[in-house]
């Protein structure tokens, strides 16, 4: 038995390791840091901690408390922010709060991204986002919807940024769209050939905070009464 006690014939590891729910949390964090939330599997881990898939399920019932855990554990580690009474400033700071929390850790985003899987230690964010849109002036709808644009905004540019770095570290020399551009016909393509030389600049310039200033601005006075 290759995963049995030790024995004397070759291929025989000895007893498994012993396990803990810390044990698994941990390895599941070096492989999300690592290497991306596509990476992780109840198997993949029962290989890395020399151990076996129904041996784990033993501590998490399945992936998905699995992760439930590292997000809490993750959202612990931030503070709820004192927002100030400015509508309009209180809004933007609620928004900005929910970039910086989730621009320390690239897996947050791509596990959020499911739209299902969310720590309660951490939805202090939503519920400050939404309560500071309805500070502004907005129904509790209008609100969501303010979270929303917000989350969406927030949440897709970060997992652009992450992708795209994480390509950009493997692909070593010119990457396939910087070789698209430096092809594509001035006839056809006149403003982006102009801007060929200085998009990848352009592109991966910081805009975040000018990007909320504008959606935290549109969104308070596209509801803003009729004068």
């Amino acid at each position: 038995m290759a995963n049995g006690t030790s024995g004397s014939g070759s291929g025989h590891r000895g007893r498994l390791p012993r396990l803990s729910q810390e044990a698994i949390v941990d390895a599941a964090r070096t492989i999300l840091e690592q290497e991306g939330v596509g990476h992780l599997s109840m198997r993949r881990l029962a290989k890395d901690l020399d151990s076996t898939p129904m041996a784990l399920y033993h501590h998490v019932r399945n992936k998905d408390e699995l992760l439930l855990l590292l997000l809490d554990e993750r959202a612990r580690k931030f503070t709820r922010l004192a927002l100030p009474d400015d509508p309009h400033d209180r809004l933007l700071t609620a928004a900005q709060a929910l970039h910086d929390v989730l621009a320390t850790c690239p897996w947050i985003v791509e596990v959020l991204a499911s739209d299902d899987l969310m720590a309660v230690s951490a939805m202090w964010i939503v519920e400050d986002i939404v309560d500071a849109a309805i500070n502004c002036g907005m129904s509790p709808e209008d609100a969501m919807y303010a979270y929303r644009v917000i989350w969406y905004y927030t949440a897709g540019q970060l997992l652009i940024n992450f992708t795209r770095d994480r390509r950009r570290a493997q692909a070593g020399d010119a990457t396939y769209r910087e070789r698209t551009f430096a092809s594509l016909d001035a006839e056809e393509f006149p403003r982006l050939v102009a801007l060929a030389e200085r998009w990848p600049e352009l592109d991966t310039r910081d805009t975040h905070r000018k990007g909320l200033e504008d959606i935290v601005t549109g969104l308070i006075a596209g509801n803003a009464p009729a004068g």
